[in-house]
């Protein structure tokens, strides 16, 4: 099998644990206000290639990730799930970490036939990272073009699956930084019991130029950049909504 890859990344430090090689697949679904690669937006471009030739390029540069693994992110990979779920086979016969990072947008929980897919690919995935942009289902409409319940069910999925969740959460002013969403958020965790991380990133508007050469207007404007402290404010509050909804339990 044969996927399009935007781009690759050799030395990845944030895309899981350890040093990483990052594989970018091409083709999202999502039209995320504050998104940063439009370029990886349309299906059927960037490069051709079979899961032989990714695994070329990882073992061209072996000895950095003694500690890390593969990540394949895109783009949104899961619209590729079968060369995605190829690779990760591969990887794991020879022992090599696996790590996905999704939206999670293309699952569906209602299509017992994709399911059955989903699960193939928990077998062979060490960690998910799972992008939540909004909790609230009519402002993620408004932020990504989509609804909010294919992630949500996505994320229960992985926890029936005991599969190792990360999720992360953009901080953008104005949008993403809602303090009654971002308990609510918290609340949602609280009931992910393979929750093993929370990252929360401030929004940057580095993109910015990428979409001047691509010749498009940039969704955002002139919303500025968040700042750390404003991105651990938010954590707090995400943290506090999930003890609060544990103690809530707990009282019941």
């Amino acid at each position: 099998m044969k996927g399009y890859i935007h781009s690759t990344e050799s030395f990845g430090t944030v895309d899981g644990p350890g040093v990483r090689f990052v594989v970018f697949m091409q083709g999202c679904p999502m039209r995320c206000l504050y998104c940063h690669n439009p370029d990886t937006w349309e299906t059927g471009k960037g490069t051709e290639c079979s899961v032989f030739e990714v695994l070329e390029q990882f073992y061209s540069c072996r000895q950095f990730y003694h500690s890390g693994g593969i990540t394949v992110t895109g783009g949104e990979p899961l619209m590729q799930i079968g060369f995605v779920t190829e690779l990760f086979e591969a990887a794991k016969e020879r022992d090599i970490h696996t790590c996905l990072d999704t939206s999670g947008i293309c699952f569906d929980p209602d299509n017992a036939g994709k399911i059955e897919e989903y699960k193939k690919l928990c077998e062979v995935t060490d960690i998910f990272m799972l992008d939540i942009k909004h909790i609230d289902d009519a402002v993620h409409k408004k932020l990504t073009g989509h609804s909010n319940r294919n992630i949500l069910a996505f994320a229960k999925f992985l926890k029936d699956n005991a599969r190792e969740l990360w999720v992360r959460h953009v901080v953008v002013p104005g949008l993403t930084d809602g303090e009654e969403d971002l308990h609510r958020l918290g609340e949602f965790l609280a009931g992910l019991t393979n929750l093993k991380a929370l990252d929360v990133l401030p929004y940057h508007t580095m993109g910015k130029a990428k979409y001047e050469r691509l010749g498009l207007e940039y969704p955002l404007g002139d919303t500025p950049a968040a700042d750390k402290e404003l991105a651990v404010w938010a954590k707090d509050v995400i943290m506090q909504g999930i003890k609060d909804k544990l103690r809530s339990r707990q009282e019941d």
